[in-house]
């Protein structure tokens, strides 16, 4: 792998007599693996020879985290000294991060188990029920697990413990919560997760009965479930400026037609896998978690373009199935974080205005685009994949152009 990297025998010899050198190389050869760039693998190659200089890494020794931040303040100030940086920050992250990689990768990483709350197994247990008598999706008991999680937390910082947990503590939680920032919506689904906890809890004697009757969140009003999504018009927009060469725009496009066309959530497009796309019937196979079932749908020639000229011109060579990857090495599949980056970007980018700003906005926007097309709200919600129609009915408020219609209608002799 050294032959690989450097021309000039001196520097040559240099990273093979320096410590540690098979090792070094293993790593090299794992990132190389990995797709990464020659100037990266440069980098890294250059790092990893300081390091194996800096820190006692004898075979068999187990190396703390604290021992790699100490040798990288070292060698900041010693980088400092010299002359070779301004500043020391960006030598000691640089150093920090190949060294725990390197050092990961070998096992030879000293590693501590997190701190288990004294709460967790409660936790745990209250997903399991959720999951076993419930049967709810993975997404929702995460979401409920997490407001419980926050709950008891806060819980033990006040110096109280579940037994003689009142309504006046779940209160001030949740108005602790408002005035935080969070919106009605927000606090209104802690509420719900809250009253879902203490109806467990309450099942197995662990607080006082009627805690979960007594749990209300703030009042949700019908119209701030309208979708807030950009006009079609933008979403064309923000489509086509994706039509350019790079390999962003490339991938990018893909992505958006998945968003704006079928309505797709962004795990559902962070999930889909090269072997859900049957380009021989040309259907696109979904895996929905929310509902836990599969949806086909028929892949409309456009996509079915996007998403092929994306697989044979620039995803990168992965042994991940995931069709959507990073840009940059080591590649990976993209999470629902990197797809909201994707869509918020490119709306900021052109100036487009809409109170959403991820991909759930253009789903809002697919959802009124068909109720602008006439179609019913059975047909709507299938192809959301919303499991009943009362889902459905709030993108019926978005026809502006009916209600106009029904504004403009004479009743003559009716009244």
């Amino acid at each position: 792998m050294f032959e690989r990297l450097f021309r000039y025998p001196s520097v040559l010899a240099r990273h093979r007599q320096g410590p540690l050198a098979e090792d070094r190389e293993e790593f090299l050869q794992h990132c190389a693996d990995q797709g990464m760039a020659h100037g990266t693998l440069l980098r890294i190659a250059r790092e990893l020879l300081v390091i194996a200089r800096q820190i006692d890494a004898v075979a068999e020794a187990l190396v703390t985290p604290r021992q790699i931040e100490v040798a990288a303040d070292r060698w900041a100030r010693r980088q400092r000294r010299r002359g070779r940086s301004t500043g020391s920050r960006w030598s000691r992250e640089l150093f920090v991060n190949v060294a725990t990689n390197w050092l990961r990768f070998l096992g030879r990483l000293e590693t501590t188990e997190p701190v288990r709350s004294a709460h967790r197994p409660l936790i745990e247990s209250f997903a399991a029920d959720l999951l076993e008598a419930r049967g709810l999706s993975a997404y929702t008991i995460r979401a409920r697990c997490w407001h419980t999680e926050a709950f008891l937390t806060w819980l033990s910082a006040q110096n109280r413990s579940m037994a003689a947990v009142t309504l006046e503590d779940v209160d001030a939680f949740l108005q602790r919560r408002g005035q935080d920032g969070w919106c009605r919506v927000s606090v209104a689904a802690c509420a719900g997760a809250l009253r879902s906890f203490f109806r467990y809890a309450e099942q197995r004697g662990r607080c006082t009965v009627g805690l979960a009757a007594g749990i209300a969140g703030p009042r949700v009003f019908k119209e701030e479930g309208v979708p807030v999504g950009p006009d079609w018009a933008d979403v064309q927009r923000l489509i086509g400026d994706a039509c350019g060469e790079r390999a962003r725009d490339i991938r990018d496009r893909a992505i958006l037609m998945l968003f704006a066309l079928y309505g797709f959530r962004s795990g559902e497009v962070a999930g889909l896998r090269l072997d859900d796309v049957n380009w021989a019937q040309d259907r696109i196979e979904l895996s929905r978690p929310k509902q836990r079932r599969h949806q086909v749908y028929p892949l409309l020639p456009s996509v079915g373009e996007a998403i092929l000229r994306y697989v044979q011109q620039t995803r990168p060579r992965s042994a991940c199935r995931e069709i959507f990857l990073t840009l940059r090495a080591p590649f990976r599949p993209l999470t629902a974080g990197g797809l909201y980056h994707v869509v918020s970007s490119r709306l900021n980018a052109l100036g487009i205005r809409s109170l959403r700003r991820g991909p759930h906005a253009l789903r809002h926007a697919c959802a009124g685009r068909l109720v602008a097309q006439g179609l019913s709200l059975k047909e709507i919600g299938d192809h959301l994949g919303h499991h009943s129609a009362y889902t459905t009915r709030i993108y019926a408020k978005v026809d502006l152009g009916g209600l106009r219609e029904v504004a403009q209608f004479s009743l003559g002799g009716l009244l």
